[in-house]
């Protein structure tokens, strides 16, 4: 008996030389194809299928990768806990997400992945930003070739870095050229049409990195199902000092003023009366989908959720923040210092107001690399931005952060922390101050999480 494998198509194609082979069912992922008289699976099955392929008593004619082994080698050299890491993604069969904070050198695990493979790789990021650090990173790395996909460029060479838009765009015409896919801030992938690039492509090695891999909405289990568990995990305090710098959070509570107070009870009431009356507990982020489908058709629905709009941008605009600010920047003039925010709006306001250069999605890709240069080269001690920092761009060393507002995510948080705590030249402790509107469901997050 012979079993053939090859790829078309983002799927795999099984076929045997017998007319009616049963051992094709058993084969995971493997389905009849009536279009085609063989039999197909999605691509990303092909490790599996490959792996039970070993244990059947047939000559197996496997075509699916038309690739030929690379060369790789770093001179980087992995500290204990890197090694730790990579050492827990091979024992999973080169397969698996490594979750390590943000400044703990996955870039560098990546690399060192890659060169223990010799394979053909695709290196999968969120932002034109990360592409050109990966691009740059990998060029300075490794003796060869690099291809992109992505900022008006598509160049296919043995290693490849692309953006998430690009590669799910042509995943299935390239899901044969790869042997192994790392993908960066891996809990994108979890993002309904991006999931389709891991499916698309039969790489059977896959690498997934990321600070915070749990998503809100659950998505990280099927994120595991496509390119493998969580197999290893290190947080921020066990590396603080000796890896990266030693941090404190503190958190500052700012009262609204009596008109703010008025106006938040008003529109968070609001809110909290519809969801009351229509039996909606929140215990998961279907809830809210579920309430904003509503909002189409129950004008009581728009109304709760315009109110609960407008709560948000109080507490997290509040006048009292701009104040607290001011204090906080005059006590460390000497500091080189970042400013976060949830809102465009606001950067500009406080930018114009205390003088400090801005980053948003607004700034155009030269202007912004010509701010972070200034920060890196000590011209700007400070910097505010509105979540177009939070990951995806290397931000220059700071050692004091200042998050005004944010979404409150676990993740948001932990990325911005991150941006804080590369080593100090003269072993410095890093200062993030976390301001928060008292009496607030902005307070009650912060309590959450910490």
């Amino acid at each position: 008996m012979t079993i053939t494998l090859g790829f078309e198509d983002g799927t795999l194609r099984v076929e045997s030389d017998r007319e009616s082979d049963p051992a094709l069912g058993s084969l995971p992922g493997v389905k009849g194809d009536p279009r085609s008289g063989t039999a197909r699976a999605p691509a990303h099955h092909y490790a599996a299928i490959r792996d039970v392929l070993h244990h059947v008593d047939a000559d197996v004619v496997d075509t699916v990768l038309g690739t030929d082994p690379v060369s790789l080698t770093t001179s980087y050299e992995l500290r204990e806990y890197q090694q730790d890491a990579l050492n827990a993604w091979l024992d999973n069969n080169r397969r698996g997400v490594l979750e390590l904070p943000t400044g703990a050198g996955k870039t560098v695990i990546a690399l060192a992945a890659m060169a223990a493979c010799d394979e053909p790789t695709l290196i999968v990021v969120p932002t034109i930003d990360l592409l050109e650090q990966w691009q740059c990173e990998l060029e300075t790395e490794f003796e060869a070739p690099i291809g992109r996909l992505g900022g008006g460029e598509q160049r296919v060479e043995a290693v490849t870095v692309a953006t998430y838009d690009s590669a799910y765009l042509r995943a299935d015409e390239l899901g044969d050229r790869f042997g192994l896919v790392v993908f960066d801030e891996v809990h994108h992938l979890g993002a309904e049409g991006y999931q389709d690039i891991a499916r698309l492509l039969a790489a059977p090695d896959r690498l997934g990195l990321t600070a915070t891999f749990e998503r809100p909405d659950g998505a990280h289990e099927t994120v595991a199902g496509l390119i493998g568990s969580r197999v290893y995990t290190i947080d921020t305090d066990e590396l603080a000092g000796d890896h990266l710098a030693p941090y404190e959070i503190r958190r500052i509570e700012v009262e609204l003023t009596p008109e703010e107070r008025a106006e938040y009870d008003d529109a968070q009431g609001t809110f909290v009366d519809y969801v009351r009356s229509s039996n909606i507990d929140f215990t998961s982020g279907s809830d809210y989908r579920q309430l904003v489908k509503r909002s189409g058709n129950d004008p009581q629905a728009r109304e709760a959720l315009l109110a609960k709009q407008r709560a948000r941008e109080i507490m997290m605009n509040a006048d009292n923040k701009r104040h607290q600010l001011g204090r906080i920047l005059d006590g460390h003039r000497e500091d080189r210092l970042i400013v976060f925010t949830a809102h465009t709006e606001l950067v500009y306001d406080l930018s114009e107001r205390f003088l400090i250069p801005a980053i948003t999605n607004e700034t155009g890709a030269g202007e912004r690399r010509e701010i972070l240069q200034r920060f890196r080269d000590g011209e700007y001690s400070r910097i505010i931005t509105a979540n177009v920092l939070d990951e995806g761009v290397d931000v220059p060393d700071a050692n004091v952060g200042v998050v005004l507002s944010g979404s409150g995510s676990e993740r948001e948080f932990t990325q911005r922390l991150g941006r804080i705590l590369r080593p100090k030249a003269d072993g410095g402790r890093a200062i993030l101050y976390e301001v928060v509107s008292s009496e607030t469901a902005e307070e009650r997050v912060a309590q959450r999480r910490r």
